[in-house]
């Protein structure tokens, strides 16, 4: 079973304006923040907002204050100025898109021409539109709605921007049949029109088709009834949740599957999708397939995995430099990231309820016994750094408490609007500090505790580590992008954006897999290390195969990207055996 993904899915340019204006807002307009109705059409975006005590206002108060965001939709203008008039500080966060058909009604209409919408009467996009054409607007939703109205001297058409453009073209030649002097405007958006076409060839490819999005959508529902068109097997679904068990089974029979979604969807809804659909039918294929997927899930889940990678890591950076005693490193790096991501994951769960809902409710569930297992990791791997030397153990000790401290409060209050109150405030310190905490742990501490000397060869060992550790938590960043700023947090990809993070983590990768066999020509590391060059390699496949689209957001992905560094233990090991 192979799973494809629109290309066109997820938040158009207007829905991402509009969450992102209201998640600014309160940093930057006076509180508190309400919408003017409900920003998008998306119920966990809401449900989202309203947990952060952004409440959507239905009626316009005679007094309030603080500030109102005027819905991606838009409002009629007399919306507006009694929002104004009742003291509200207003911030506009209609789509362009929209604006522009309010533009083209506004002017035609105070010319004296008659304003046709092509669109549904109680959508708010419409109802909005309805107020800049005053008296002169009329709504029409279908063909027979349109031969209903009066024959006018003067009159325009124009189109819900998330109109069926296949219905919008009937509409046209309807016109120029009936009323060839009517002016005809093309103000579907360009977005929903590639949309719509993406999600009909989609369709045409694949043996059964899945649109996610809100119940309430417009657009959402259009993709769902193109989809229902072709004849194929088609879902219409707002979480993972509503794939009933009947629907699985209709779904094993499909060698393909295709995803779509509404222009108001969030990229986590749509991963939550493919996961839980991942999950479900490779359940259900064999007892072997059902074993294995648990075995993945819960070592992603515990942090195992990613725990047994960095003591591979570790035993890959010790063959490197030339350690040979390298097995209580090989545990302290094992047991220091294992009781380090337990603690993050407990202490900055926020994300996690967007990025990855079933961790944060795992976490949830056994806080208890994750809390005492961390620690126990944590004590565990001091006691081996203690029998070391007293330079391991502090540096693990200074690294653990750092560790512990990064989603704590380290201030009272802020000093002021730009005081960071935690280190996770700083932008993009997690992916930098987790990469410097894995170099010393794998590469810095075993040399430092055998010879007390670091020089600049260790230094580009503990480099080369460090980068590996950094693309992967960067990658992870990319996928949880959305998640993460609606948590509130700022990591580089949301600081460089998708595309500059996806070019930056390329040239690193490039740059990893180059500095081996440089290194090994330049005598600085054994030849034999050159084959620990297929460790980055490994990644920038998988990157690849991401940006292509050929391996999605989901259980697999997670897996191979934690695994691409447990591969460096491995060929150190055959290195090691081959050496013999």
């Amino acid at each position: 079973m192979k799973i494809v993904i629109a290309k066109m899915s997820g938040f158009c340019m207007g829905v991402r304006r509009a969450v992102e204006t209201v998640l600014e807002a309160p940093a930057k307009q006076p509180e508190p923040i309400c919408t003017y109705g409900p920003l998008i059409h998306n119920p966990q975006v809401l449900e989202l907002l309203e947990s952060k005590g952004i409440r959507a206002l239905s009626d316009i108060p005679d007094a309030a204050h603080g500030t109102v965001l005027i819905r991606a939709h838009g409002v009629p203008p007399d919306v507006k100025k009694r929002l104004k008039a009742a003291g509200f500080h207003v911030i506009d966060a209609t789509c362009p898109r929209v604006i522009r058909v309010q533009s083209i009604i506004r002017k035609h209409a105070r010319q004296g021409a008659a304003v046709i919408i092509v669109g549904e009467k109680d959508h708010p996009e419409v109802i909005g539109l309805l107020g800049y054409a005053g008296s002169r607007g009329h709504v029409a939703a279908s063909l027979e709605e349109l031969e209903a109205l009066p024959a006018f001297d003067h009159a325009i058409l124009v189109a819900q921007t998330t109109q069926n453009t296949g219905f919008y073209e009937k509409v046209r030649r309807w016109a120029a049949a009936h009323h060839p002097h009517y002016k005809m405007f093309d103000t579907i958006c360009d977005s929903t029109e590639r949309r719509q076409l993406d999600v009909q060839q989609l369709a045409a490819s694949v043996d059964a088709v899945i649109v996610v999005g809100g119940r309430e959508s417009g657009n959402t529902r259009r993709l769902f009834e193109i989809a229902r068109q072709s004849g194929k097997p088609a879902f219409h679904v707002e979480s993972e949740d509503d794939l009933s068990e009947a629907d699985i089974r209709r779904l094993l029979d499909a060698r393909t599957i295709g995803i779509s979604a509404g222009a108001s969807t969030p990229n986590w809804v749509i991963r939550k999708v493919i996961v839980g659909l991942e999950t479900r039918l490779f359940r259900q294929r064999s007892r072997f397939h059902k074993a294995l997927h648990t075995l993945m899930h819960a070592a992603l889940l515990t942090n195992l995995i990613v725990a047994l990678a960095a003591g591979g890591l570790c035993y890959a950076a010790a063959r490197l430099q030339g350690v040979e005693t390298h097995l209580p490193f090989v545990l302290m790096a094992f047991l220091y990231v294992q009781s380090m991501h337990i603690l993050n994951h407990l202490t900055g769960s926020r994300a996690d309820r967007y990025n990855d809902p079933e961790r944060a409710s795992f976490y949830e569930r056994h806080k208890v016994l994750l809390t005492a297992a961390a620690l126990a990791c944590g004590a565990a791997g001091l006691l081996i750094a203690f029998t070391q030397g007293l330079l391991p153990f502090l540096v693990l000790l200074i690294m653990s408490l750092m560790g512990l401290s990064y989603n704590l409060y380290l201030l009272p209050r802020p000093l002021g609007r730009f005081m960071f109150r935690r280190i996770r405030d700083i932008p993009g310190s997690k992916t930098i500090l987790i990469a410097a905490a894995w170099g010393v742990a794998t590469s810095a501490l075993p040399v430092l505790s055998h010879t007390g000397v670091f020089g600049w060869t260790n230094a580009l060992a503990a480099l080369w580590t460090a980068g590996l550790v950094f693309v992967r938590t960067a990658f992870f960043d990319i996928l949880d992008m959305q998640g993460d700023r609606l948590a509130g947090k700022e990591t580089i990809a949301i600081l460089l954006g998708e595309r500059r993070s996806l070019r930056l983590l390329k040239i690193l990768l490039g740059a990893l897999i180059a500095a081996l066999p440089l290194m090994a020509g330049l005598a600085l590391i054994p030849a034999a290390g050159v084959v620990l060059a297929a460790c980055p390699a490994a990644m920038l496949v998988i990157l690849l195969a991401y940006e292509r689209g050929a391996v999605l957001p989901g259980l697999r992905l997670e897996f191979l990207v934690e695994s691409h560094m447990l591969l460096g233990g491995l060929l150190a090991l055959a290195w090691g055996w081959a050496a013999g």
